[in-house]
């Protein structure tokens, strides 16, 4: 490995959080540089990661590009940036690259998207706690109550492959995700009288990894099953590499990403409707 920008070895950190921000992106162009309410989201979601991760010793936050601009975007913030190749397919294939490029190995790798700057409160903590007690791969899940279940059911019919579900084992291993709503629920009338929460847990897109597991989930090419379901975690089950869920609190904002003009001019929304909780 080569420094980064001439940081020298001693620096580096045991835990990297990586940001991906391509610049491509065929629903939103140049997405990492869309105003959302007078702050571009690459500057949100940095402002976003050091405030959650406020206090925490040895972390280093970093923005992975393939576009120059992006890069001078997120130094202007005062966040470090490393340029990675366009042909990388996903945002952990990107943290991944952008890692290899420190003077020595970070223990942990944590691939916190870019278009998703309104994270639960406490999520990257979560993980950097799950993977600092042993976790190989951890990412967090949001407990539905049943409004929340119903909601996500009537945007699934006009959008089914938004919003992922997560079906878990009671030690909180992952058992599956899918862009359908896990598990199928008998007796639902009954269920919904006896507990204010439904089993459906919704994920979050934010992953943590041990350096092993991303290499070994970088090294290996898309599966079946995920491609079928379009998520990118599925590689990590089908090789038998376990997935920690760490539950957290729903967010303020939808946690969803930011994806079309439309996702902006509802968050806008919100927060002229409650505030900026962007620090």
């Amino acid at each position: 490995m080569r420094p980064l920008n001439g940081i020298p070895p001693e620096m580096n950190p045991s835990t990297l959080i990586v940001i991906p921000a391509r610049a491509g992106s065929s629903r939103l162009p140049r997405k990492p540089l869309r105003l959302i309410a007078g702050r571009t989201l690459l500057h949100r979601t940095i402002a976003m990661a050091r405030a959650a991760t406020a206090g925490l010793s040895d972390i280093q936050l970093l923005v992975a590009t393939d576009d120059e601009e992006i890069a001078a975007h997120a130094r202007a913030a005062g966040c470090d940036a490393a340029m990675t190749e366009s042909a990388i397919a996903t945002g952990s294939g990107r943290a991944l690259a952008a890692a290899r490029q420190w003077g020595t190995e970070p223990r942990f790798i944590v691939n916190l998207q870019g278009d998703s700057p309104f994270q639960p409160q406490g999520a990257l903590r979560a993980v950097i706690a799950a993977l600092e007690a042993g976790a190989q791969v951890a990412t967090p899940v949001i407990a539905l109550d049943w409004p929340t279940l119903d909601a996500l059911r009537d945007h699934k019919t006009r959008s089914p492959f938004s919003g992922t579900t997560c079906a878990r084992a009671p030690d909180g291993r992952a058992l599956w995700f899918s862009k359908t709503i896990i598990p199928a629920i008998r007796d639902e009338d009954a269920l919904r009288q006896s507990q204010p929460l439904s089993p459906v847990w919704r994920h979050v897109g934010l992953y943590g990894y041990t350096l092993d597991a991303l290499t070994r989930f970088e090294a290996t090419p898309p599966t079946a099953l995920e491609t079928l379901e379009g998520l990118e975690q599925l590689r990590l089950l089908e090789l038998g590499i376990p997935i920690t869920t760490v539950p957290v609190p729903p967010p303020v904002f939808d946690s969803s990403g930011i994806d079309t003009e439309a996702d902006i001019a509802r968050v806008e929304a919100l927060i002229a409707a409650h505030g900026d909780p962007t620090p």
